[in-house]
């Protein structure tokens, strides 16, 4: 359980005792510090942040209310007042709930739950990381049409007009009947590289390099003279 981080300001000291006193009751709520006066609660929130204020509305010098408008993107707020009048203004405010002095225990208790269950639902409301689309396309390969995804090919071996598809998911080549040609058009030239008459390799999947073949892998790939400027060029962009 993440406890809810909360502050608590009151001018009168024995009412911001038995605030204190009650906060420290409840398992899901850590009281950070308490205030008497607006303006400490002010410069004290310019440098930390908290999930939940108890506020005060009349306080000498800045009162509970003038203080919540100061605050911008103010967390959430439960006032504590002896005063009815406020009520209005102080739900116009967005504030979770709105205790008349002296709190019940019990009253105080359905206001923090009430807040708990807030924070609860905002956490479960932040969006998770962008889910990044794979890149896909199809080929027909023993009378079936197979999804083939493009991180998945390590490299292509053309033979005629036949092309062999080497995966990492499948130790056995994945034979189309398309040339090598064809098979180069379907791939992106930011992710795979053309080495040879016979082969088409991936560049996130090649392991080492030497002038004349490289590895994918266990297996060992040729590199043919012309076509290696344009592989060298391209392999060391891509690392």
């Amino acid at each position: 359980m993440t406890p809810l981080r909360c502050i608590a300001i009151d001018d009168e000291p024995f009412a911001l005792e038995i605030l204190s006193d009650d906060i420290k009751k409840i398992v899901f709520l850590e009281l950070i510090t308490t205030f008497s006066s607006a303006l400490d609660a002010s410069a004290w929130l310019n440098a930390n942040a908290v999930d939940l204020i108890f506020l005060d509305i009349q306080m000498p010098t800045l009162t509970g209310i003038q203080f919540l408008r100061t605050v911008p993107n103010p967390p959430m707020v439960i006032f504590t007042t002896a005063y009815e009048q406020y009520a209005l203004e102080g739900f116009e405010l967005n504030v979770i709930d709105y205790l008349l002095k002296p709190v019940p225990f019990e009253r105080f208790l359905r206001a923090v739950q009430k807040a708990y269950d807030l924070f609860e639902l905002r956490k479960k409301e932040v969006p998770s990381s962008p889910i990044i689309e794979r890149g896909f396309f199809f080929i027909f390969s023993e009378y079936k049409e197979i999804k083939l995804f493009y991180d998945e090919i390590m490299y292509v071996e053309g033979l005629k007009d036949y092309v062999k598809i080497f995966t990492i998911h499948q130790s056995k080549p994945i034979l189309t009947r398309l040339n090598l040609k064809a098979m180069e058009a379907k791939l992106s030239s930011d992710q795979f590289c053309r080495v040879h008459n016979s082969f088409i390799v991936a560049f996130d999947k090649i392991t080492s390099f030497q002038k004349s073949k490289l590895q994918v892998g266990h297996w060992e790939i040729p590199v043919g003279n012309r076509f290696l400027a344009n592989f060298e060029q391209k392999y060391r962009a891509s690392i």
